[in-house]
């Protein structure tokens, strides 16, 4: 069994896709530790905010099984995958960690890079998993946080969904 920490975005419809992918992967996956979610202005390019949070949960799948898990889910959403890549999105759904496991292919690469570049992911991992040494850069997820340029973060907390 391996935990998997997912990051889960959307800016279109994003309160109704979230709470889709949420009863998905509790489906499949049962219990879910969940961030806070955050309310942020879209990156790269201009677009309606994004709702953003990090859920993690146990999986006996391997990461691209797990991958491809996390795609189909995104597919019932209406998420197309050709778009750009900054772009509005129903429903955008990276695996960040798998455990401790450093795994690089064509198309997947754990850790993500997007931990230590964007606020969105990097808090809501903090607040989840502080203490978790990430696997290629030696440092916990807190110390990754308090190193964060916090200057330009924009980011409201979202009651509910």
């Amino acid at each position: 069994m391996a935990v998997a920490y997912i990051s889960i975005g959307s800016n279109v419809d994003a309160k109704t896709n979230i709470r889709a992918a949420l009863a998905a992967l509790e489906a499949r996956y049962g219990k879910l530790n969940l961030s806070t979610i955050y309310q942020n202005s879209a990156v790269g390019f201009d677009g309606d905010d994004f709702l953003n949070l990090v859920v993690a949960v146990d999986t006996e799948q391997s990461i691209p099984e797990f991958v491809e898990s996390l795609h189909g889910i995104e597919a019932i959403q209406g998420r197309i995958r050709n778009t750009a890549k900054f772009s509005s999105r129903t429903l955008d759904m990276d695996l960040l960690l798998y455990d401790s496991e450093v795994f690089h292919s064509a198309s997947i690469s754990i850790p993500r890079d997007e931990i230590t570049r964007y606020a969105f992911v990097l808090q809501p991992l903090f607040e989840l998993i502080p203490d978790y040494t990430h696997p290629s850069l030696n440092k916990t997820i807190a110390e990754l946080w308090a190193a964060f340029d916090k200057t330009d973060i924009n980011m409201q907390v979202v009651k509910s969904l």
